[in-house]
């Protein structure tokens, strides 16, 4: 995938994930392409171990993977920021 595709699903998958895990407020356009590219790369980790992210994957499954990954680094961040998930 492009670099151009890779920001701007990331930036999708980012702000998806931080309206899932309701800190859109204190997210950034920024911040959301880099969770989202974290998170796909999370994602894609993790589907590739289970096997539930094939190579001919379209840019939907990669979507999907992105959101999960980053849903789970948003996760991890308000465990760490918090004391626990919101």
């Amino acid at each position: 995938m492009g670099w151009i595709a890779t920001i701007i699903l990331g930036g999708i998958a980012g702000w998806l994930a931080s309206m899932v895990m309701n800190r859109d407020a204190s997210m950034g356009i920024f911040w959301n392409i880099i969770v989202g590219i974290v998170g796909g790369m999370i994602g894609s980790g993790i589907g590739n171990m289970t096997g539930f992210l094939s190579t001919d994957a379209g840019w939907f499954m990669y979507l999907v993977t992105a959101v999960i990954g980053a849903v789970v680094l948003l996760g991890i961040v308000n465990l760490v920021q918090r004391g626990r998930v919101r």
